[in-house]
């Protein structure tokens, strides 16, 4: 008789566990753990993928020699195994750190034709893994002729910014804020609003905070550390940009796959946008999918006009400008297009304190008393 309740108890515990752990974990939670493991070792092979090895692939390098000798050496530097330089003619010293100073070129190599020492253009502000890594390719060259080289950096990196990576780590933080904070509008609101005015309101929500995260951001980078020169309204722009950009694509995302639209986001933004967007290593030190890429995000735009603003005097800004622009127009409208679409089920669209509170109305509506 004891053995019989004592087996009828154990089956009931089993029962009970088997149930709790289905309410604890039921099918969507593992989905979503599935999916959160999922973007974890993406995280990894991406961050260790275009970072653990750097080698230069065609980076630009223009040959300023005597004609005699400039088409030879080009032909050789172009020569090199695995297409390390990109070299090209340049008439004369002036015009090399001219169009280094444009963002055209990475380097230069100025021959003295009247010595066995040559001179070797970088500009470590466009990143000082690459300038090491071409000084030593050229040094290389020149030693098999018998020659050697002194190295003059054209434009050097600000006192604060040793490192040359303020740029990048600003435009990271910036995109931080702008998908976090659609995150938080999201869980905090519903992830999709139940109309057309409150997709309005959230986007404006959005544009006060992206002005304030964007101007907090250039002062910090700016005067408060002197880690970038450059005109603080010019940074204030750019941060302003890449918070909405980023934020307003975070929550059409949400309207439209709900808080799986948040793991998208990471793995737009964190998880390709970091790695790939040339603050670490330039393009040219990365492995061809994250160089391909980065330009495209607006973590690798960011980082390109914050470098641009404080060291090139904003040139070669149309690019970025253009890609931050695109991501904004397709957020903003995206997210317009979904409210209008979801607006017959507004109230799916509440968060949930605000439905439990319209429950009790509702069942006062139909209660005969």
């Amino acid at each position: 008789m004891a053995s019989g309740v004592t087996g009828s108890r154990g089956g009931e515990g089993r029962r009970g566990f088997l149930a709790e752990l289905k309410d604890a974990v039921n099918a969507r939670t593992a989905l979503l753990v599935i999916a959160v493991l999922g973007l974890q070792l993406g995280f990894i092979v991406s961050y260790i993928g275009a970072l653990h090895h750097p080698y230069p692939y065609k980076a630009s390098i223009g040959v300023v020699a005597p004609p005699t000798v400039s088409a030879q050496l080009v032909a050789g530097l172009n020569g090199l195994p695995k297409q390390v330089l990109d070299a090209e003619p340049v008439a004369d010293e002036a015009t090399a750190v001219g169009r280094m100073k444009d963002q055209k070129l990475y380097t230069a190599l100025v021959v003295n034709p009247a010595g066995t020492q040559d001179t070797l253009l970088v500009a470590n502000a466009s990143g000082p893994a690459l300038a090491t890594a071409v000084t030593q390719i050229v040094t290389g060259v020149e030693a098999r002729q018998g020659r050697t080289i002194v190295v003059k950096d054209v434009v050097p990196l600000a006192a604060g910014d040793a490192e040359g990576l303020s740029s990048f780590y600003l435009a990271v933080g910036w995109c931080v804020g702008g998908y976090l904070v659609a995150s938080l509008l999201g869980i905090s609101a519903g992830t999709r609003p139940a109309n057309l005015r409150r997709a309005i309101i959230r986007l404006g929500a959005l544009l006060l905070f992206s002005l304030a995260a964007g101007l907090g951001g250039a002062l910090i980078a700016g005067p408060i550390l002197n880690a970038l020169p450059g005109r603080i309204i010019a940074l204030w722009g750019v941060g302003t940009m890449v918070v909405f950009g980023v934020g307003a694509v975070t929550m059409a995302l949400e309207c439209f796959f709900d808080v799986i639209g948040i793991g998208i986001a990471v793995l737009l933004f964190v998880i390709l946008g970091n790695p790939s967007a040339g603050g670490v290593f330039p393009p040219p030190l990365m492995p061809p999918f994250w160089r391909a890429i980065g330009p495209w995000l607006p973590n690798g735009a960011g980082t390109d006009l914050n470098r641009s603003i404080a060291y090139f005097h904003g040139t070669d800004v149309l690019r970025p400008l253009l890609v931050l622009s695109v991501w904004i127009v397709v957020g903003v409208a995206l997210t317009l297009v979904a409210s209008v679409l979801r607006r017959g089920s507004g109230r799916a669209d509440l968060p949930k304190a605000e439905r439990a509170v319209e429950l009790p109305t509702a069942a006062r509506a139909v209660d005969p008393a």
